[in-house]
């Protein structure tokens, strides 16, 4: 059964009228863990825990499916699609990549990885034609990305040496962000960077942040971008949800320097940020185990706009209308 409730009327940080939170209904409930979403064909599609896919409508939650794509009870992080399939890999070895057909469901496996430290975090699609993965790195601390493109999965060679501690987290499947000219991937762990690809000559660079980082808990959990040079990077360190210090930053050179905003005036540790859309960057969300925060300054000041808990994923429909994901849920935010 859907449940609605009201929220009230809260302020934005620096914005001069009022933003107001009008509703937020359940659109699904499971014993499930989410951690990725995608939208298409007016629902919200995830991938889960006990190797759980599906989808439901986000206008009639009674239209909704679900499917297991195997019997081992696998665990998927990550989600992305093209205009034919989704495509999904568990997180722990052997990573079995899926794709699922879009009109009938039908999955098959199209890839393996049998290396005992595949551990997949994220899976971006840049355009319809290409996509990047990336791995946890391999024992000499190199950088594990796989592409598809055209149809076909390739490891890609680079020089790009991860510290000793520095991996990523498999928190959102938004430590990955791209325009048509980059590739951001987002770091944490003892060091908490930002590999920059571009794609017009496929070579690397790396530039540090000032991110609280240090411990494997620590470091940037998701990045957004509104175009080649401005992006947000939020996080924290999830041992220690109340701790707001030095876990959000923003660019204006994409990605080369970071200022930290917000530091102890935020809502604390957080997995998943999201530009919206026609905003021009002013406007953006955010989602924490424990909250759910606004900014409507690009990034300088944030307002708890929720307490909800155990959400850990976001995403716009439209300017008004944001889904969530998260522990046993996927839910509808209305914002008027």
């Amino acid at each position: 059964m859907n449940k609605t409730f009201f929220l009230t009327l809260a302020f934005f940080g620096m914005a001069a009228s009022a933003q107001q939170i009008q509703s937020m209904e359940t659109l699904f409930s499971d014993k499930i863990s989410i951690r990725a979403i995608e939208l298409y064909d007016h629902k919200v599609w995830y991938s889960g825990t006990d190797s759980k896919f599906g989808f439901v409508d986000l206008k009639n939650p009674e239209d909704k499916k679900q499917i297991a794509l195997s019997d081992k009870k696998l665990q998927f992080r990550t989600l992305a699609q093209d205009k034919n399939a989704f495509y999904t890999i568990n997180i722990e070895s052997p990573a079995e990549f899926f794709k699922i057909d879009k009109k009938s469901l039908k999955y098959e496996v199209v890839f393996r990885d049998t290396a005992k430290t595949a551990f997949y975090d994220a899976f971006h699609f840049v355009n319809d034609k290409l996509a990047y993965t990336f791995s946890d790195p391999d024992p000499n601390h190199l950088l594990k990305l796989m592409v598809f493109k055209n149809g076909k999965w390739a490891k890609v060679t680079n020089k790009v040496v991860l510290q000793e501690g520095e991996a990523a987290f498999a928190a959102s499947n938004t430590n990955i962000a791209s325009t048509a000219n980059t590739v951001w991937i987002a770091t944490g762990g003892k060091a908490s960077r930002i590999l920059k690809l571009n794609l017009k000559n496929n070579a690397f660079e790396i530039f540090n942040t000032p991110v609280i980082q240090g411990e494997s808990s620590q470091g940037i959990y998701s990045v957004d971008f509104l175009n080649d040079t401005f992006g947000i990077a939020v996080g924290g360190d999830y041992t220690k949800q109340e701790a707001n210090v030095n876990n959000i930053a923003t660019t204006n050179d994409g990605g080369k320097t970071w200022q930290v905003k917000a530091s102890g005036k935020n809502a604390g540790y957080t997995t998943c940020v999201k530009i919206k859309p026609g905003s021009k960057g002013k406007e953006m969300i955010s989602v924490g185990d424990r909250h759910i925060s606004y900014s409507s300054d690009f990034g300088k000041t944030w307002t708890k706009i929720s307490d909800e808990k155990n959400l850990y994923v976001c995403e716009w429909v439209d300017q008004q209308t944001v889904v969530f994901a998260g522990k046993d849920r996927i839910v509808k935010m209305k914002i008027k």
